[in-house]
């Protein structure tokens, strides 16, 4: 692994636009540095910078089986209320 990225790598690593890192470096959340005109981020900061991002909470989680049993009772409940066998 490289110990420094430039915006195009970076941005390929971590699947982002340059947009989201330039973002990221301009509210301070993300390290960059510069070398004459070329903005690079070294790898710890990049590291650091996806570790420090949200996790998805989970809101809920359905059980298949359950919720595919639910569906179909409920779907014999409505064709036996509509009187159909």
């Amino acid at each position: 692994m490289n110990l420094v990225h430039s915006i195009p790598e970076a941005c390929a690593l971590v699947r982002a636009g340059r947009t989201a890192l330039y973002q990221a470096i301009n509210s301070g959340e993300l390290v960059a540095h510069k070398r004459g005109k070329r903005t690079l981020i070294f790898a710890s900061d990049l590291q650091r910078w996806l570790d420090s991002l949200p996790q998805i909470e989970v809101k809920h989680h359905v059980d298949r089986e359950a919720a595919s049993g639910t569906v179909q009772a409920t779907s014999r409940a409505s064709a036996e209320r509509k009187g159909i066998s």
